[in-house]
């Protein structure tokens, strides 16, 4: 079992990371527009117990562009956010997660895994302390690259809603 716990607070949009060593790191994110819930196709986030299932990108540059968690090369500037206005940006680095609690966040139609839920980097120009995701968990692209080495796949992650 990991010495570390990722806390996500959607009413405080906020991630804590508490490691056994007592560092605590607080950052600020935003969760889903929609708000809590655990549906496949609500646009909600997640509550509950869950682990980070996969890393995605390490040693990639600051920026990276991801879709369907593959890098494609561009690297995010305001010239490429002008030219794909429609596009979810998915940057820096991806946490996937997958839920712990069978019926709520595990399997069926509420599994998190399934829905693709992540948390993941986004423009430094989307507001942080905004509930406006599609149902991933979106921070500033420093502060997930400093989350992304403190943590490790089967870490622990709990949503509180």
């Amino acid at each position: 079992m990991s010495e570390r716990l990722i806390r996500i607070s959607i009413p405080e949009q906020r991630l804590t990371l508490l490691e056994a060593s007592g560092a605590t790191r607080v950052y600020p994110v935003s969760t889903a527009h929609n708000g809590p819930g655990e549906r496949r196709g609500s646009g909600c986030t997640p509550r509950g117990w869950h682990r980070i299932r996969i890393r995605v990108g390490a040693g990639l540059p600051l920026n990276t562009v991801f879709v369907g968690r593959r890098p494609t090369g561009e690297i995010y500037d305001s010239d490429l956010a002008v030219r794909h206005p429609e596009r979810d940006w998915i940057l820096t680095r991806i946490l996937w997660l997958t839920g712990l609690e069978s019926g709520r966040n595990r399997g069926g139609e509420c599994d998190t895994l399934r829905r693709f839920i992540y948390i993941h980097g986004c423009p430094d120009t989307a507001p942080m302390g905004l509930p406006l995701s599609h149902g991933c968990i979106r921070m500033r692209g420093r502060d997930l690259l400093a989350l992304f080495e403190r943590v490790a796949a089967g870490d622990r992650v709990f949503i509180a809603g």
